[in-house]
């Protein structure tokens, strides 16, 4: 009998010792991170606003206490493409760079960090409270925007990857809001995401009129000019052509009017009215170039040669400018 009684309180204590074990681990927490690739698609560097964009910051936190308090900091640093300033990430093509910034906030007024980076050391502080079966997920947004009136960034396809060493994900129990610092926190596993955008090759084409002026008889050439100027991306080839006018007429006999009554005039691409300048219509007579990302200003040289003069009034023509690229 005895030996059975102490063969019964050794088992017992064995269950209860089980049973212990069984509990600490039901309470180790643990959480996980994961980010969305942000794509900006693509971006025009020509113009002078900014392309704006977002991606998804995920978080899933268990095995904790029933309303635990679990504060949660993504830190990324300055990713592969690097930084050029405090406010300027860079995605790269190549030796190439595209500006752009990583923000916690909508306005894209406060840059996401990370504590072991120099240029923004605070991530945003995000909260979560463990449920009913001490698990908890959420998301953030990460607003990302590439900067405008970059003309002088080459077409390309552009990339920055955040992994290894750009990228702690670092979670504590706490009331706290302080993600400044790792300060005693839980690494969690890191995951890799990336940042991309596209710059297509484009121009911009703006133009200045001509004016003859006022003048009597047509009896020699009057002369006047114009302005075309065009931006391209760099290494950009274009070719700019200039239409017949209203009644599509040569380069160098087009026509202004005055209800049915013209004016011979023509444009040209030289200060001596030698080259016409004109369209595809015309073999040879069209203005050829490579862009630079600057605005390049091209003068187009009109002349009113004699001719019998019609009656007095205002002539007018209108021309269209082709940019082909």
């Amino acid at each position: 009998m005895g030996k059975l009684t102490m063969g019964n309180k050794m088992l017992r204590f064995a269950m209860l010792l089980g049973a212990a074990l069984f509990s600490s681990r039901a309470f180790a927490l643990s959480c996980t991170f994961g980010v969305s690739n942000m794509n900006f698609g693509s971006v025009d560097t020509l113009s002078s606003s900014q392309i704006n964009t977002t991606a998804t910051l995920s978080m899933d936190c268990s095995g904790g206490l029933v309303g635990q308090q679990i504060l949660l900091c993504a830190h990324f640093a300055a990713g592969s493409g690097g930084a050029s300033t405090a406010t300027a990430r860079q995605m790269l093509s190549g030796a190439n760079s595209l500006n752009y910034q990583l923000y916690s906030d909508s306005a894209r007024s406060i840059i996401w960090g990370s504590y072991a980076w120099a240029y923004a050391s605070r991530p945003p502080a995000i909260r979560l409270t463990l449920g009913l079966l001490g698990t908890a997920t959420g998301t953030a947004t990460i607003y990302g925007s590439v900067f405008g009136g970059q003309g002088t960034v080459p077409p390309g396809t552009y990339l920055s990857t955040f992994s290894g060493a750009y990228v702690e994900y670092r979670y504590r129990v706490t009331n706290a809001n302080n993600c400044s610092t790792a300060n005693s926190t839980t690494l969690a596993p890191a995951s890799t995401f990336t940042i991309n955008a596209t710059v297509a090759a484009n121009c911009l084409v703006s133009t200045g009129n001509i004016d003859f002026g006022s003048t009597g008889v047509l009896a020699a050439n009057l002369d006047a000019t114009g302005q075309v100027s065009i931006t391209c991306t760099p290494a950009t080839s274009y070719t700019l052509s200039l239409n017949g006018g209203t009644t599509g007429s040569p380069p160098a006999t087009r026509k202004m009017s005055k209800g049915a009554e013209t004016l011979t005039y023509g444009l040209y691409k030289d200060i001596a009215r030698t080259q016409p300048w004109g369209d595809a219509s015309t073999p040879g007579s069209m203005v050829t170039g490579t862009g630079t990302g600057a605005p390049q200003s091209l003068t187009v040289y009109g002349r009113v040669p004699p001719q019998a003069t019609p009656s007095a009034g205002v002539y007018t023509d209108t021309v269209v400018v082709t940019v082909t690229y």
